[in-house]
């Protein structure tokens, strides 16, 4: 059963490796670094000047692709150096070459019957997770992202196979049988590794969310259960239909709103205008519109969804429920969150509550400014409103000076500084840095991409990254991070057993061609990560770089934090390498990261004009941040509050249980609101509710019963960054990088979030008084809700 985890800023890549069982053919150990020898330069700042001018500077561009066709030894490859894929053809041949090596380890696993046999199990089960995770996100990746429409149906062909495959796996009671086996023998377990037994148990997990302990009926009704909630979630997620398409209004009720939208709305009859319920317009409309009853018609008609859309969740979340009770737990969220942080939905919901309570006064303050504003009782179609008329007054009221310098900061913000800016930061703090790499033919999916190799101080390569950063047509627009390839340790087994092997369909280079490295200290061979990053930001013209936003540096940040997380989260098996991690741990390096974006100790570091590379001045880095305060002392905590009520929602759905089938998800979303939100949706002179906003809420099918995670980990990254990284004091520290990579980062999942958490802060830190939060539970969840959101740097 898969659960895809994505990221309110980005979208991150599914935990397919815990959905599946997964090797890498090897040829001789000797096989000393790389596929293709990470580039070493004895020069750290021709490096870091290469960096900005290859994102910067087209022309240089040009130069620096065009000269890997003329290097010595550049011999064309296949995409991201996977030799399998030169062609489509090659698609087929890779995942039909990887099942071959999957059904044979499991041949190996099931007739495994020593004490020796059972001890290397973990691993085999591990290598067979990595085989299928090769094909399969490597495959998602290439068929989305790919513009020639072969390679892309040859990649979803490869991907189906599989995907297909893995399913079989999952309800393959003879694997499960085996691995139970394992855990029962001492002999075993005491010989495995921290790391093996932390994948034992994921895997153990794994096999009872598929139902393989079931009868055989029963195992049956869960997987089609399973096969309708991911039809119905997927239904859901896409048909955020309004009961109404448009609100009927008289033209002059509109005044505020742009007149030439008002132009584009109008009917037949010139005196009445027709405001769609979806997209722009309406929100617009909202945030603008003088007429108070205009806003709250339209505000009403967006937050009420199609009775049909309003079916589909409520025939989604019985089937989630029904799923749950077959396989032993009184409800879906008690299934989700067993292998969580949080454990339990009575932990999330203590997180939630103290959070919101610890929220309240900042949300109190803001509304009682619009509140003031407006001279009478606030609703909730006029927080937007008020909101932008504070807004705009706020920017009134700047000296013109202070608002070209504003308008400016892009310019110091080219790409390619912002890359230099990263490199410089991840070098300071962890002793790593970012390397572009001239591509062999072959190697991207298009020409645009950069490639970027990681290395640590003794130019030993850590990672790769191809970075698909600017937009072109059909590409989607959202920002993501992918792990195409995880880090694990290779084993002289695998090297040996791939040397045998005399097949012309089989690639002996090691790891498929994908980059490798041997350890300095254990001298075995490792697969490094292999990441893609994809943002859609504006293409350098000849004359003149990308230049960013402060909002698209820190999504920038946001990725390059989900791929520190990789580069630095190297463990020995991969199931448990880099973002492998519980989800509602995954996003605190991203989340993180957004914090070092603007410090002004990193700005020192990479913000300079990409024309006079003047670094940016004190007094525009200080208008920087308090034009980030104000904006977050008018709108932030709301914000924060609008996200806690969300988690909320979320938590009251897949906790929640009837006599009927079906819940009144409308009432129970107007309790919940009712309750806690501090502008509730109006009810009716009936006192029903007026509104179904839960409709549109399509995180519900994939964050189904986690929506809380990200404000979690904000709430965890904002007590890091104020305790380890003291407010931004210690934000270019080696001693403090260290610290959180050594406590965090360097782990991947192969340790409890508590006690990286834990672990980080240390003993001293007062939060972390008598070990409350090593062990995790409801206290240690209450604490970290104590610890706030902030409401300056609002993500997402």
């Amino acid at each position: 059963m898969l659960r895809p985890w994505i990221c309110r800023t980005c979208r991150l890549q599914p935990r397919l490796h815990r959905r599946s069982i997964t090797t890498s053919t090897l040829r001789a150990a000797s096989a000393s670094a790389s596929a293709t020898p990470v580039h070493s330069s004895s020069s750290k700042r021709s490096d870091d000047d290469t960096l900005r001018r290859v994102f910067d500077s087209q022309t240089f561009w040009r130069d620096f692709s065009a000269s890997s066709i003329l290097y010595p030894g550049r011999q064309p490859t296949g995409l991201v150096q996977n030799q399998y894929l030169t062609s489509p053809d090659g698609f087929r041949t890779f995942a039909q070459v990887s099942l071959q090596k999957c059904q044979a380890i499991v041949s190996r696993v099931l007739a495994a019957s020593t004490v020796d046999e059972y001890r290397g199990l973990v691993r085999q089960l591990d290598r067979l997770s990595d085989l299928l995770c090769r094909v399969i996100d490597l495959s998602d990746f290439i068929r989305a992202s790919h513009p020639d429409s072969s390679v892309q149906e040859a990649a979803g062909q490869a991907y189906a196979l599989m995907f297909e495959y893995m399913n079989v796996l999952n309800t393959t009671t003879g694997l499960h049988d085996q691995l139970r086996t394992a855990l029962a023998q001492p002999a075993v377990t005491d010989h495995w590794s921290s790391e093996e037994k932390i994948v034992a148990q994921i895997l153990l997990q794994d096999f009872a969310n598929s139902a393989i302990h079931m009868p055989p009926l029963e195992r049956q009704r869960f997987v089609t259960l399973s096969n309708d909630i991911s039809q119905l979630g997927s239904a859901f997620a896409h048909g955020g239909e309004p009961a109404r398409s448009h609100v009927v209004v008289p033209t002059n009720n509109l005044r505020g709103l742009d007149p030439i939208l008002i132009q584009q709305i109008k009917r037949w009859n010139p005196r009445s205008a027709a405001v769609p319920t979806v997209g722009l317009i309406p929100r617009l409309a909202i945030r603008s519109v003088h007429n108070e009853d205009v806003r709250r018609e339209i505000y009403q008609a967006t937050r009420t969804a199609s009775s049909r859309q309003i079916q589909r969740l409520e025939e989604l979340l019985a089937k989630r429920t029904e799923l749950a009770q077959l396989a032993g737990f009184p409800t879906f969220a008690h299934m989700t969150l067993k292998d969580k942080m949080a454990r339990s939905p009575a932990a999330v919901s203590e997180f939630l509550t103290t959070l919101i309570t610890s929220n309240r006064p900042d949300v109190q303050e803001e509304l009682w400014q619009l509140q003031t504003q407006k001279g009478s009782q606030l609703q909730p179609w006029d927080h937007a409103y008020y909101v932008h008329s504070r807004v705009r007054q706020y920017e009134t009221s700047q000296k013109s000076r202070k608002s070209r310098e504003l308008a400016a900061i892009p310019e110091f913000f080219s790409l390619g500084t912002v890359m230099q800016g990263l490199s410089r930061l991840f070098d300071r703090l962890y002793g790593v840095r970012l390397v572009p790499r001239e591509t062999a033919p072959g190697e991207t999916w298009t020409s645009g991409v950069r490639r970027l190799d990681v290395v640590d101080e003794a130019d030993n390569p850590l990672a790769v990254i191809y970075c698909d950063l600017f937009t072109r047509p059909t590409k989607h627009p959202n920002p993501a991070h992918f792990t195409l390839r995880c880090a694990r340790e290779i084993t002289a087994e695998e090297i040996a057993e791939s040397a045998s092997i005399d097949d012309p369909a089989f690639v002996s280079h090691p790891n498929d061609g994908m980059a490798t490295a041997v350890d300095a200290q254990s001298k075995t061979l490792h697969q490094l990560p292999t990441i893609a990053l994809v943002c859609d930001f504006a293409e350098p013209s000849p004359t003149t770089p990308s230049l960013l936003s402060e909002h698209s540096v820190r999504t920038l940040f946001h990725e390059m934090g989900h791929a520190l997380h990789s580069i630095l989260g190297q463990t020995r098996l991969q199931s448990i390498s880099g973002t492998r991690c519980s989800t509602d741990f995954a996003e605190l390096p991203s989340v993180l990261m957004e914090r070092f974006a603007t410090d002004p100790s990193v700005l020192a570091l990479y913000a300079r004009h990409w024309q006079t590379d003047q670094p940016l001045s004190e007094a525009m880095i200080q208008h920087m941040a308090q034009d980030r305060a104000a904006h977050g002392a008018i709108y932030g905590a709301v914000e924060n509050e609008a996200q806690i009520l969300m988690a909320l929602v979320d938590q009251a759905y897949h906790t929640t249980t009837t006599e009927d089938s079906f819940l009144d998800t409308t009432s129970l979303y107007q309790q919940v609101y009712s309750t806690h939100a501090s502008l509730p949706d109006p009810v009716d002179e009936h006192g029903r509710p007026s509104t179904s906003w839960q409709g549109f809420f399509g995180h519900l099918y994939g964050y189904g019963a986690t929506y809380y995670s990200y404000i979690f980990d904000r709430a965890i990254a904002n007590k890091l960054w104020e305790d380890v990284f003291k407010g931004g004091a210690a934000a270019v520290d080696r001693s403090a990088g260290e610290r959180y990579k050594n406590e965090v980062l360097r782990w991947g999942g192969g340790r409890n979030g508590w006690e990286c958490v834990a672990g980080v802060l240390g003993s001293q830190n007062a939060s972390n008084a008598d070990g409350r939060l090593v062990e995790g539970g409801d206290e240690a969840m209450r604490e970290v809700g104590k610890w706030g959101l902030g409401r300056d740097g609002v993500s997402g």
